[in-house]
């Protein structure tokens, strides 16, 4: 009795755990992702732009996508290469100087309606304590973020909405409830991955209390 109670208990969670896998897979999100371009090589960034805060040599990358995990993302297409980006921008004391690619996206992530700019490379001089977002905010106005602090627009695009989740056909949907995960600090890009393994936990919790009632019961 007590093996076919365990046995319910998994198959409940095995069957909740495919659903909540489901959406990952067949859904993204359209958002900026951000990128880390230390030693030459993109690296999508642990902090958001908000936070982050790039010494003088660094490259920030910033990548308008549709993505439902983080590993997938399409890195922005211009080299993460500060020599080329600010081989005409000598140092000065008091500032430091950040390489920025923005890259706009291709057309088949564009919203309705909209078409992405050309890619925009530039090399942003800023105060020495400057984040990644204020060097963004130097090249690329105007910028546009939501009520939370997740960045939502580069040099005007996209025109609106923000980080709306996108089914597989690629059109827009409403958000889930709540904003999905985006990093350490919020504004670093969405990871609908974790949407659905955050429900498989849920329930797989809520399993094992109805297996633990049972047994006492």
């Amino acid at each position: 009795m007590r093996r076919s109670r365990w046995a319910g208990a998994l198959a409940l969670a095995g069957a909740v755990t495919a659903l909540g896998a489901g959406p990952a897979q067949a859904q993204g999100y359209r958002y900026w992702s951000f990128w880390d371009g230390a030693g030459g090589t993109w690296a999508y960034a642990t902090q958001g732009p908000a936070t982050l805060r790039p010494a003088d040599g660094a490259v920030a990358g910033f990548r308008f996508t549709v993505s439902a995990e983080s590993s997938a993302v399409d890195r922005p297409r211009a080299a993460a290469d500060f020599g080329k980006l600010c081989s005409g921008t000598p140092q000065k004391s008091g500032t430091k100087r950040v390489g920025v690619v923005v890259d706009f996206g291709s057309a088949a992530d564009a919203p309705d309606g909209e078409r992405p700019p050309r890619e925009r490379t530039a090399c942003a001089r800023v105060p020495e304590d400057a984040s990644a977002g204020e060097a963004l905010a130097a090249v690329a106005k105007p910028l546009r973020y939501d009520a939370q602090g997740l960045l939502c627009g580069v040099a005007g695009y996209p025109e609106t909405g923000c980080a709306e989740q996108v089914s597989g056909s690629g059109t827009s949907e409403p958000k889930a409830s709540g904003k999905p995960s985006a990093g350490a600090d919020g504004d670093g890009g969405p990871s609908a991955g974790l949407l659905g393994g955050g429900a498989a936990v849920v329930v797989l919790g809520a399993a094992a209390v109805w297996q633990a009632r049972r047994h006492r019961g």
